[in-house]
């Protein structure tokens, strides 16, 4: 193998962006991800400034012997890569067009839903965003991408990709699309980052411009009344509707709002794309199921819609596991109160229950790689750690979700549930159909024999 001086000295002279070795200023800077729960230790780090940057670094990968990490723009979970690999940074590609006419966006790899809702917004167009503006356009969409917002609507946002330009382990600029580079175009969209870097994606925008959305909280004495009336609420729900449940335990600090300082809140998220007094009747079981503390569900600008979950912007530290359900019944119930009630004693700082089904159940035009579309909702916990606990609290959060795939009748996996945790090869496989499954990983064999790809949740060459 190269030596690693000589390598980053090669992409020095031949990128646009900074490259880093261990030690220099910058480096822990540009290898550090939104979840601090993971450390990259990478042997170089090239910071692309476009395509031709990501060219050379994986043309220089391949000639080292070295594999290749990207690192996550925003949320989403990755696995550590070591001191051998060669990382690449997006956050400087972060150039949005929206074209009107046609409803699309173009987002380069660094770009964040935020700045997508903002630009599409001006021509009174919405995309299939997440909860925060600050997730990561390429990493969400590669893995699926489930908007908490219009996917029960619309669909996964995956299946609204129109073309696709990435840079594949040979070091070429392909453009995948329906008709052009078909195979690579099926397993990117649900593969996430085994087949090469995404340097940008087009995808199309929906005429939205204003929801009845926002969330109520309720007390956690009232977490029992409220889980039964979300139950009946989503038995029924309209496509239109898309919602979720979160019950959270935040800390008594100052950040924190304080009716939710130091105790259980749960709130109810809910987004409609339909008319105020629909939105009223739908959403009334819910407030009438307790007396909600705050109710801030009323018509929404569409470019607001950061406002319904409100996530955190900042990075920290966090422990992720998900699961998935067939069913959301009397049993799931009972196992959430137990686990996470306003009587369990529990570390989980938050639990979201999430509504799927609707257009996210249904096949696309043209097909990708989402699977496991029967899923009713999927169930996210996570806990806040300080950095000193990672290591002794890697299981927090199993505790529930191990139970909850038993009585929710699902022990699937899906791209867009995935924690560190799901990284071995049997959470990986989980994800997908057996066919699915060995279609991706013959196509990772003619795209990427070497398995230069693979500190992602790694699908290996067949």
């Amino acid at each position: 193998m190269t030596s690693k001086i000589a390598t980053a000295t090669m992409l020095r002279s031949s990128v646009l962006g900074p490259v880093f070795l261990p030690g220099e200023d910058g480096y822990a800077e540009e290898a550090s991800p939104y979840n601090l729960a993971l450390t990259h230790s990478p042997g170089i780090i090239v910071g692309a400034t476009n395509a031709a940057d990501v060219q050379e670094a994986v043309r220089c990968a391949n000639a080292a012997g070295a594999p290749v990490a990207v690192l996550n723009t925003g949320h989403g979970p990755s696995t550590a890569c070591q001191d051998d690999a060669i990382l690449i940074t997006t956050r400087r590609m972060r150039h949005v067009a929206v074209d009107p006419s046609s409803r699309t966006a173009r987002a380069e790899a660094g770009v964040l839903w935020g700045e997508v809702v903002e630009r599409a917004s001006e021509f009174g167009l919405a995309a299939l965003a997440g909860s925060s503006p600050t997730v990561g356009v390429a990493g969400y969409t590669l893995s699926g991408g489930a908007s908490p917002v219009m996917g029960r609507t619309y669909g996964w946002a995956a299946d609204h990709v129109q073309k696709i330009e990435v840079v594949t382990p040979d070091g070429l600029l392909r453009h995948a699309t329906p008709t052009s580079e078909a195979n690579l175009f099926w397993a990117l969209r649900g593969g996430k980052g085994n087949f090469g870097v995404v340097t940008a994606l087009e995808f199309s925008l929906f005429p939205v411009s204003e929801l009845y959305a926002g969330a109520l909280f309720f007390a956690g004495d009232h977490t029992e009344a409220v889980l039964r009336a979300y139950q009946a609420f989503t038995a029924t729900a309209p496509e239109e509707m898309n919602s979720s449940l979160a019950l959270l335990r935040m800390p008594d600090l100052p950040f924190v709002p304080e009716f939710m300082r130091g105790k259980l809140t749960v709130s109810v998220r809910v987004s409609y794309l339909g008319t105020e007094a629909r939105g009223q009747e739908l959403v009334r079981p819910l407030r009438d199921s307790a007396p909600p503390i705050v109710d801030t569900v009323g018509v929404l600008p569409y470019a607001r819609i950061a406002s319904i979950h409100s996530d955190p912007t900042d990075p920290g530290v966090a422990i992720e596991h998900f699961a998935m359900l067939s069913e959301f019944t009397p049993a799931v119930i009972d196992t959430m109160l137990e686990v996470v009630g306003p009587e369990a004693s529990t570390g989980i700082t938050m639990v979201d229950l999430r509504q799927l089904g609707g257009a996210l159940a249904r096949r696309p035009k043209v097909v990708n790689a989402i699977g496991h579309r029967d899923a009713a909702y999927g169930v996210f916990a996570m806990t806040v750690v300080p950095p000193e606990l990672v290591e002794t609290s890697r299981e927090s959060g199993r505790e529930l979700t191990k139970r909850l795939e038993i009585v929710g009748k699902n022990s699937d996996r899906n791209p867009s549930f995935f924690s560190p945790a799901d990284a071995d090869g049997d959470g990986v496989r989980r994800a997908y159909e057996s066919h699915t499954y060995r279609r991706l990983r013959e196509i990772k064999a003619q795209v990427d024999p070497k398995n230069l790809f693979r500190f992602s949740h790694n699908i290996p060459p067949l």
